[in-house]
């Protein structure tokens, strides 16, 4: 079995007359992010750390901001799309670890649901998916309340195929 682990991370500044998506739900919030897409911070990072796993780029390579065809797009339909690259290549998912990075709105009450909706675009269990956030302590452009930031990691796997001995070296 191949192993392989992946890191993502992403910032969105807020803006105002935007919805705030997080993880594929929306939040209730004053404030959502600015973005080409619905600016869903949280899973561009996991779509990040997926495709670095892979070896297949990152988010801008795939959808790229600069094509109209992803202007509002759902970041839940990009994770699905980004889960079919994964199964082309014959990988599934071992697990994600997501640390948001905010100092509002907390996300606590929100997590199960987002795990839920993340999962149903992977087609694995929401118990391969953590959750949490955390502050800067009122640090830094999110300490400000400016914007939110976000760091996924995770673990994929595919199965490969026996070699014989020494045909590795061969």
């Amino acid at each position: 079995m191949e192993i392989r682990a992946g890191n993502g991370f992403d910032v969105h500044k807020f803006a105002k007359d935007r919805e705030l998506f997080l993880g594929g739900i929306k939040i209730p919030y004053e404030r959502g992010l600015a973005g080409h897409s619905d600016a869903d911070v949280l899973i561009h990072a996991v779509m990040d750390a997926l495709l670095g796993a892979a070896g297949k780029g990152d988010i801008g390579k795939h959808f790229p901001d600069t094509d109209d065809a992803y202007k509002g797009a759902s970041s839940v339909s990009l994770l699905r799309e980004v889960n079919d690259i994964l199964k082309k290549e014959g990988f599934i998912i071992g697990n994600i670890d997501v640390t948001l990075i905010a100092e509002e709105p907390k996300i606590g009450k929100y997590t199960n649901e987002m795990k839920q909706v993340m999962a149903d675009a992977m087609e694995c269990l929401p118990q391969q998916i953590n959750i949490k956030g955390t502050t800067t302590e009122k640090l830094g452009f999110t300490g400000r309340r400016e914007g939110i930031a976000c760091m996924a990691s995770c673990i994929i796997m595919r199965y490969t195929e026996m070699e014989e001995p020494g045909q590795a070296n061969a």
